[in-house]
């Protein structure tokens, strides 16, 4: 499967919540990218996020997160 680059924005978007706290999520502002912007709403289209414009994970959401963050783990680590 090749990484395009929006799935690689969603990848970076996934990347950002911390997986410690389901208290914190995410907001996207009016000066945000347009690649950022994308990438929430199809996250939020896809049922990962609660909100179009960010907010909380899903329960999917936190399953997709803790995978894209082990493997971005492994996959930097030396």
């Amino acid at each position: 499967m090749p990484v395009t680059a929006e799935l690689n924005a969603e990848i970076k978007i996934l990347s950002l919540f911390n997986l410690d706290s389901q208290m914190e999520g995410l907001k996207v502002h009016k000066n945000a990218d347009n690649d950022s912007r994308a990438a929430i709403a199809r996250l939020h289209a896809k049922g990962l996020l609660t909100q179009s414009d960010g907010g909380y994970l899903t329960d999917l959401g936190v399953h997709c997160a803790e995978h894209i963050q082990t493997a971005l783990r492994i996959l930097t680590s030396p």
